[in-house]
């Protein structure tokens, strides 16, 4: 397949209702915008059809799951078509009785999906009890082909680790989406928020420099309290695309509903890659490491 040498991308930050139908009817309508805006890729954010549920530990949730193919894919499939647009659509998906992942559907230009990234690294914090709800993926990182170019989606959680970024960017995407559902817990927002929000950012736009890709990271916004017991999070927005240089294209506020539109240039990729080539430099005879926990002793051997 031949790839554009630019093309135009939408990130959709939005705020997320209890309402499933409601959710889908809104995400649908505003990828619609961005494609009439000039996007011809769009993503969505992380679990966009409800509420952040993760925040208590519920096994009635689980209803809220759904197959791929199913109902959301369906759906943005129709709007992919009809507008020639690729859709990265997040989704809780049921796999089977007891087995669901948090899931992310490539719905190509023509309707079709290109392909399924399902979360690797999932989290078990305070009010991200991820662990109890989603099985951890087991397709891999993965670049996937679709009408504009070579692109890859992580998950979330997966934006912290260089890894995941390296083995996409290996493959070929020009650029890696991150659907995303973080936020402030209001307790902590007032000492450590501007630090918490400044290391999410760092992070993505150090994949970006270190791989010499663009990196989109697409967050809701908005306070959500799914469990009495809970003091509720404030998702913190902030949805934005950096360059292959770490350069943010452009970036959405903290607290409102926003749609970014940026450009692609895959000649951009290429001129930071030659002035500055990470990939042509890993020393790929060294990292045999990398695929340990920790590289400490055997706890069982004594020393001599």
């Amino acid at each position: 397949m031949s790839y554009k040498e630019k093309y135009i991308t939408g990130l959709v930050q939005m705020s997320c209702s209890p309402s499933l139908n409601e959710n889908l009817q809104k995400a649908a309508a505003l990828v619609d915008d961005a494609a009439q805006r000039g996007a011809e890729i769009v993503c969505l954010p992380e679990l966009f059809r409800s509420q952040y549920f993760c925040q208590r530990e519920d096994a009635a949730i689980f209803d809220l799951a759904e197959p791929v193919p199913g109902p959301t894919t369906e759906a943005l499939a129709r709007i992919a078509k009809a507008r020639s647009v690729v859709i990265v659509a997040p989704i809780f998906e049921r796999r089977a009785a007891g087995v669901y992942h948090n899931s992310a559907a490539i719905i190509d230009a023509d309707g079709e999906i290109a392909g399924l990234y399902r979360k690797m690294h999932i989290p078990d914090d305070p009010a991200y009890y991820e662990k109890f709800y989603f099985t951890p993926g087991d397709l891999g990182f993965r670049a996937f082909s679709t009408q504009v170019g070579s692109i890859a989606t992580l998950i979330c959680w997966d934006q912290w680790y260089p890894e995941g970024a390296r083995l996409a960017a290996l493959q070929g995407a020009s650029i890696l989406f991150y659907p995303t559902a973080i936020g402030w817990h209001p307790a902590e927002k007032e000492k450590h928020g501007a630090a918490q929000r400044d290391a999410w950012r760092t992070v993505q736009r150090g994949h970006a420099i270190a791989n010499g890709v663009y990196v989109a990271a697409v967050n809701r916004v908005g306070f959500e309290k799914t469990s009495e017991a809970g003091a509720g999070l404030e998702f913190w927005g902030s949805t934005f695309i950096c360059d292959p240089f770490g350069v943010v294209l452009a970036e959405a506020s903290t607290d409102r509903e926003e749609t970014l539109i940026a450009e692609i240039k895959l000649t951009r990729l290429e001129n930071v890659r030659r002035n500055w080539p990470f990939l042509r430099d890993r020393r790929i005879d060294a990292y045999a490491g990398i695929t340990q926990r920790f590289l400490d002793e055997d706890p069982w051997r004594k020393k001599q």
